[in-house]
């Protein structure tokens, strides 16, 4: 297994696994917070019943977090192991895509995502494992009633914080455009499906950063005060 992270290959496919799953994670986090615009009483139960989901919290939960620090990490170890080499970064070595802003600049998208994660951290989930882990509620509730959509619009009433949203889906917008049809590439897509593959991730890579940023503007115009 050493061997394989050794090898530029591995790497490259070890980066592209992890994208996939993260990928995959980001569209299944957007079909739930997506629901807050449509129907708090579902995104209520749904956010419930996935934040006190045994499976969720001590299976897929660890797996996520696993998941975003090794991508991170592997992305940065990719970058200094191509400059060290060559001078040029793992993003390039794609063809047509070398003269993009996009793949330039991955790594600087990819700081910026980073930068978001850990806000995102801080604003949602360091709260909640206090709420369930440190205090033991793993009730949901304040006043009576389901917490999680009433938290999230307190979270977007700051035009600051929501500003900070918007720009950080615009940088993972970018580092999609990119890094979709890169993943895929890595593990050995053939030429023949590349505008195919590129159509789909030009969708996927505009919609989902385009649909959290219309769920944070929406709950920032529409606070319940």
């Amino acid at each position: 297994m050493s061997g394989f992270f050794k090898s530029s290959i591995g790497r490259k496919i070890a980066m592209a696994l992890s994208a996939f799953f993260l990928m995959f994670f980001l569209l299944q986090h957007f079909a739930i917070n997506i629901l807050s615009v449509f129907s708090p009483d579902l995104f209520n139960e749904v956010s419930h019943f996935m934040g006190t989901n045994p499976l969720v919290q001590f299976a897929l939960q660890p797996i996520l977090i696993f998941g975003v620090v090794f991508h991170f990490v592997m992305g940065f170890i990719l970058e200094l192991k191509n400059k060290k080499a060559k001078g040029v970064s793992y993003a390039k070595d794609n063809g047509a895509a070398n003269s993009t802003w996009m793949s330039r600049n991955m790594i600087w998208s990819g700081v910026a995502i980073l930068a978001f994660v850990i806000l995102h951290f801080i604003d949602f989930w360091f709260p909640e494992i206090n709420t369930k882990f440190i205090q033991g509620d793993w009730s949901g509730l304040h006043n009576g009633e389901f917490r999680y959509y009433h938290e999230l619009q307190e979270k977007f009433l700051s035009p600051v914080r929501v500003v900070a949203y918007v720009i950080a889906f615009v940088f993972l917008a970018l580092h999609l455009l990119h890094g979709f049809t890169s993943a895929f590439q890595s593990m050995g897509s053939t030429a023949g499906r590349k505008k195919t593959l590129q159509t789909i991730g030009k969708i996927y890579s505009i919609v989902v950063p385009l649909g959290f940023i219309f769920i944070a503007i929406y709950h920032h115009l529409n606070h319940n005060h």
